[in-house]
């Protein structure tokens, strides 16, 4: 049985309170706010119960106020109070149902100050419903399919109606208990509720506190920072921050490479020099002054070390640099086997900016064995290189590039991790 949809206001049959009629002709259940009276709108209004002493829960919303939910023109209707107690601690929301004649019947919720839009949902579901049964026997996290999306198991809530005011397409009543298992997926929630009549499974999404202003109500001055239908950006970011980085390390990476591996062209060697032939005056050309140039030293020392005073002076008898280097090598054997440490070679790589001869003076500072079996420094071989390329610059770019695909995936996790956080499963339910 329908209620005349052409109705649009009645007196209270228990206080003779005028109410508008604003919910169709579908409406089962009309609460008079003034007295609590529940009234059976498809019966003639007669009397069902009787509320008072309740006091409405704060909301911005009430009935009577009219909004668009993306494009659709929805209407107020009714208002429910909700209340969860477990562990000592208490939780309390509003829901209201609001009401389009194209559209039908859907819910408003006003939860920590954020706004949480629901309807039926009647796609199919595998399983086709989720019990808080179902969950304790669950080893794993319990999870739904639907439409090709998959719905992770998120939290069970127990609550009772605190408060009903308003019209209803359903018979509410102060004192009924619910329970809902809630599933989270990548945008929306799916909840399984289940109370002492009836099943139902409800599709929810979250919306923006600009949709208070569209029902001509003021948004709750504080909201939680956090609810698990946020639509953090960082969790959908445009795959253009992953993929082209990506592809411009690879290629700096490649680079890299490449202008590492040049070997230059060799300007100047002294091979197996007696030490006792320092100090070295070593003259070369330098032709190539756009790319690095080289100076390698290679001694022969063995459990010992030997510290080098290098100086370079360009064709106009002006100093390139004076450094100092120290060589060392050592190895043995222990218990864990073979082990050597430290090298026999040390370069220097300098940018020559004059064309034409260099000078290079090579001297042995100091040598000194550090074991009884140590040998030290004997020959040395000097090499000097023009011509290379250094690709640090592009390997360090490829780090920059890593970054940020790096950085885009990090607060990614973040902001998952934190849109479950309010989830009641904890890491020793689940073994994944």
């Amino acid at each position: 049985m329908t209620r005349s949809p052409d109705l649009r206001a009645i007196n209270c049959t228990a206080c003779g309170a005028g109410l508008d009629v604003l919910g169709g002709g579908r409406v089962a259940t009309h609460i008079c706010p003034y007295c609590g009276t529940a009234l059976d709108a498809q019966a003639d209004y007669r009397v069902i119960a009787k509320y008072s002493g309740i006091i409405r829960p704060s909301s911005p919303l009430r009935p009577g106020m009219s909004g668009q939910i993306d494009g659709v023109a929805f209407t107020v209707i009714g208002t429910l109070g909700w209340e969860e107690r477990y562990g000592g601690r208490t939780w309390t929301w509003v829901d209201h149902q609001v009401f389009s004649p194209t559209h039908g019947y859907a819910w408003l919720t006003v939860e920590d100050g954020h706004l949480i839009f629901s309807r039926r949902y009647r796609k199919p579901c595998f399983p086709d419903f989720i019990t808080s049964a179902t969950v304790e026997r669950a080893e794993t996290r319990p999870d739904v399919t639907s439409e090709g999306e998959t719905f992770r198991y998120y939290e069970t809530s127990t609550a009772e109606i605190t408060y009903a005011e308003g019209e209803f397409n359903w018979t509410p009543k102060v004192g009924d208990r619910a329970t809902v298992v809630s599933c989270l997926g990548p945008d929306t929630m799916l909840s399984f509720e289940e109370s002492a009549t009836e099943r139902e499974v409800e599709v929810s999404t979250w919306l923006p506190p600009e949709t208070y202003a569209a029902f001509g109500a003021e948004a709750p001055r504080h909201a939680s920072r956090n609810h698990p239908l946020m639509p953090y950006p960082q969790r959908h970011m445009p795959k253009f921050y992953m993929t082209v980085p990506l592809l411009l390390a690879a290629l700096s990476l490649f680079l890299g490479i490449l202008f590492g591996a040049a070997k230059g062209t060799q300007v100047a060697r002294v091979a197996d020099l007696p030490v006792s032939g320092l100090p070295l005056e070593l003259h070369f050309t330098v032709s190539d002054t756009a790319r690095l140039a080289q100076i390698e030293v290679w001694t022969d020392v063995t459990n010992a070390w030997a510290w080098f005073e290098v100086g370079l002076t360009d064709p106009d008898d002006s100093p390139v640099f004076e450094a100092g280097r120290e060589v060392g090598f050592y190895s043995g054997r222990d218990n864990e086997g073979a082990w050597t440490e430290g090298s026999r070679r040390t370069r220097i790589r300098f940018h020559p900016e004059t064309p034409g001869d260099h000078v290079l003076d090579l001297a042995l500072a100091e040598s000194e064995r550090d074991t009884p079996g140590g040998a030290l420094a004997s020959r040395v071989t000097v090499t000097v290189t023009e011509g290379l390329s250094t690709g640090w610059w592009l390997f360090l770019l490829t780090a920059v590039f890593l970054a940020i695909p790096l950085l885009v995936f990090l607060r990614a996790g973040l902001a998952n991790t934190r849109r479950w956080s309010g989830s009641d499963w904890t890491d020793e339910d689940d073994d994944d």
